[in-house]
């Protein structure tokens, strides 16, 4: 089984060098720089490489070793449980009876198993711990890193009504649009539903949060306390309530306007003009013209 990846173990060893050049000159000019106020140059040169190399190596031994640290930081929580648990047995078996022992197991162990409250608080921590690790596999096996393979810092996780809520700092190189089209394996590797993607800092695009929802608990049925207010011998009424539901416009009652009628002008009687012909007709207003078609 590969602990350290070879890319990882080149990347190590090239920064290792790094920090064992720069500390070991840096903390070495100090050194001596310092030293040459009490001492002649040369000694304080030497003086200064006397120190310069161990604070060098030092650096170096901690950037050789960081993977195996880093390693070991992910499995502190599950290490710690361990080594509380078996410190806690040799306890129990070194100072008490097989009797006593036996039952203190069943307790520490029934009680969970027995009680649904504690149950599910003891499944559900579970499975933070179980989460944090499914999130670090997707990071490892399809989500791009940076080009040394350091992998984004998953922070701390806590459950929620709907799954887990895992807190994670990216690297370099990796973005919030990156993992957004990645939801679906996060998913299925997380073995839950689905899983949504925030920013947990508004300042810091790298700081973010993962909710993992497993379980749906909108749709359980709720007792609602209005059906207690409502008083039972109240009289119930007779005849159904109707909601509408559509508007029937036949069923409209629309009122009739009538316009008035029209009268038609009496007629003037025509009237000679002075060389005793008829005039003509004025045709500025026809007489059958009603004003009621207009309307």
């Amino acid at each position: 089984m590969t602990v350290i990846e070879a890319r990882v173990h080149r990347s190590s060893a090239r920064r290792a060098k790094l920090a064992f050049i720069l500390t070991a000159v840096i903390v070495g000019v100090l050194a001596a720089v310092v030293a040459a106020s009490y001492w002649h140059p040369i000694v304080a040169l030497i003086v200064g490489a006397l120190i310069g190399v161990p604070c060098g190596a030092a650096a170096w031994l901690l950037v050789r070793i960081w993977p195996v640290l880093q390693r070991l930081w992910w499995w502190a929580t599950e290490i710690v449980l361990a080594v509380l648990l078996l410190t806690a047995w040799v306890q129990l078996a070194n100072h008490t009876s097989t009797v006593v022992m036996l039952l203190v197991v069943a307790l520490v162990v029934g009680v969970p198993a027995a009680i649904p409250p504690v149950r599910r608080q003891v499944k559900a921590w579970a499975w933070c711990l179980i989460v944090r690790h499914r999130l670090r596999v997707c990071f490892a096996q399809f989500i791009i890193a940076n080009q040394s393979g350091s992998l984004p810092l998953i922070l701390w996780a806590r459950p929620t009504p709907v799954g887990e809520r895992v807190w994670v700092y990216l690297r370099p190189g990796l973005s919030a649009k990156d993992l957004e089209g990645r939801l679906d394996k996060i998913a299925v590797t997380c073995h839950a539903s689905t899983v949504l993607i925030e920013r947990a800092s508004e300042t810091n695009a790298a700081y973010l949060r993962f909710d993992i929802k497993r379980r749906e608990v909108l749709d359980a049925r709720v007792n609602s306390p209005l059906v207690d207010q409502i008083d039972p011998t109240a009289p119930v009424s007779a005849s159904p309530l109707t909601v509408p539901t559509a508007l029937d416009l036949p069923d409209v009652d629309v009122p009739t306007i009538t316009l008035p009628a029209q009268g038609k002008p009496a007629a003037k009687k025509p009237t000679n003009s002075a060389n005793g012909s008829t005039p003509a007709a004025d045709t500025s207003s026809a007489p059958d013209d009603d004003v009621s078609d207009w309307i």
